[in-house]
């Protein structure tokens, strides 16, 4: 593992941790789960997407951003297209006939993607860092990549050669890495050793900030002081029940509510819902939820392949 120099806050020196909140639970616990509990039924397959609006350029001084599904946003601003946690595979999952699977098509196809300038990797689980999907982006677009602690050998075997690792509060070609509440794995051996994170960014209509997948937690408050309020919030609602597991590692709607307020975001668009069922709930219940817990707020949940438009 390629990690930091020195043990930090958040690196004891052989493992990456979470500052405050509780571990996240282990293997038993994950038996347990399973035995106690029951997963909402989802439609076996959704065909509700949107016509995303990529034909031309944004305008100046606009900021184009479009649900493609889960975590994987296309973002594009002032001559630069992003793509974050770009994920196209049927599966997530190690495994090709099993594991959790899609319940809606990507809301663009991989293939009509506009040039893409930069993918941002949040961390290694597989709903987020897709090697299927990052070995065709790689051979097809040759983008810059910016991946936090120790992925850097899992990405240059995906093609990758522009790479920049960053710790928490690194920045890169002015964009941040940004703490969150979670963990890494992907196998049963390699638990926490590559570090998680979120991203802030300046663009044309404002601070986009990508919390990526989160539990609720102080961080964003600190967001918050070192940026200001963000333009827009990309913020996870989904893979939350029960919550005596997942309270750990994802936040519930009514929590990323409670994050859209102490951000002080001028809205928020839902994310890590809709596609993949991940959790006990069903594929569309972070929606309706969180739309019952709303007052007001500007937080919205848009299908695969809307694009909405910021200015």
């Amino acid at each position: 593992m390629a990690g930091p120099a020195r043990p930090s806050d958040h690196f004891d020196g052989r493992r990456f941790f979470n500052p405050e909140g509780v571990p996240p639970r282990g293997f038993l616990d994950v038996l347990r789960w399973k035995q106690t509990s029951r997963a909402q039924p989802s439609p076996d397959f959704v065909s509700d997407n949107a016509t995303p609006e990529i034909s031309v350029p944004p305008s100046p001084g606009e900021t184009r951003i479009t649900l493609i599904n889960h975590s994987t946003l296309l973002i594009e601003t002032a001559g630069r297209t992003i793509l974050t946690d770009p994920v196209w595979s049927f599966r997530v999952s190690p495994f090709s006939r099993f594991g959790p699977r899609r319940h809606r098509a990507p809301g663009i196809a991989l293939a009509d993607l506009p040039k893409i300038d930069l993918v941002l990797i949040s961390h290694n689980h597989y709903d987020h860092l897709d090697a299927g999907t990052l070995r065709l982006i790689a051979a097809r677009h040759s983008p810059r990549i910016i991946a936090p602690l120790g992925l850097r050998p899992l990405v240059q075997k995906l093609g990758f050669s522009k790479i920049q690792e960053l710790d928490w509060w690194d920045e890169a070609d002015s964009i941040f890495c940004v703490p969150a509440v979670h963990f890494s794995a992907r196998s049963l051996f390699d638990r926490n050793q590559t570090l998680w994170c979120g991203y802030a960014f300046q663009t044309a209509a404002g601070l986009v900030y990508f919390a990526a997948d989160t539990a609720f937690g102080g961080h964003f408050q600190q967001v918050r002081q070192r940026f200001g309020p963000p333009r827009v919030a990309l913020l996870p609602i989904g893979a939350y029940e029960p919550r005596w597991f997942m309270s750990a590692v994802h936040m519930s709607p009514s929590e990323a509510l409670e994050a859209h307020r102490v951000l002080e975001a001028r809205e928020s668009i839902g994310i890590h819902q809709g596609t993949f069922q991940l959790a006990d709930e069903s594929i569309d219940q972070p929606r309706l939820e969180l739309d019952r817990y709303q007052q007001g707020e500007t937080f919205r949940v848009p299908r695969n392949g809307e694009t909405i438009r910021l200015s």
